[in-house]
């Protein structure tokens, strides 16, 4: 009877430390970033939408998961690699949970696949692309449409290192 009390206990001490650590990480998360919806693509219509929040840098975009105890971001996109593929409207049932919110089709291209999960294809050049769908709203577009555009140009960036 002892070591199931002594197993319990363990095991309610594992479980209130899981929901403390979850609960901090939500709570920072919440009070700084810009909260979006991420997914992989190709996805189904209305399946593969993350919660979480993005954080800008001056060479990095990191998107950190809401529901996740990873201590770093779950995916980070270098800013030189960002190019947005397309927009749309949420179709279908994805108008229940993203109402009002526009949604842009995002690609990376760069010799390092991001990190995190993401469908990464290798193209004869030795390249990776991964395909992303960020969800957000009109002003979070806004925002990250001006961070994307006020970076410095490949050719810029290719001046420097010659």
């Amino acid at each position: 009877m002892t070591l199931l009390v002594v197993l319990l206990s363990v095991l309610l001490a594992v479980a209130v430390i899981v929901c403390v650590l979850l609960a901090v990480r939500l709570a920072q998360l919440r009070r700084v970033g810009t909260p979006i919806l991420l997914r992989t693509i190709p996805a189904e219509v209305d399946h593969g939408w993350r919660h979480g929040t993005v954080h800008y840098s001056d060479n990095s975009l990191r998107y950190y998961r809401l529901a996740s105890l990873r201590p770093g971001p779950n995916v980070t996109f270098a800013r030189q690699s960002i190019e947005i593929a397309g927009r749309r409207r949420p179709e279908g049932t994805e108008t229940e949970i993203l109402e009002g919110m526009l949604i842009l089709q995002v690609q990376t291209t760069g010799r390092t696949p991001t990190i995190g999960k993401g469908s990464d294809s290798a193209f004869p050049d030795g390249k990776v692309k991964d395909g992303y769908e960020l969800a957000m709203g009109p002003g979070a577009v806004t925002a990250f449409q001006s961070w994307l555009e006020s970076r410095q140009s490949a050719r810029s960036q290719r001046r420097k290192s010659a």
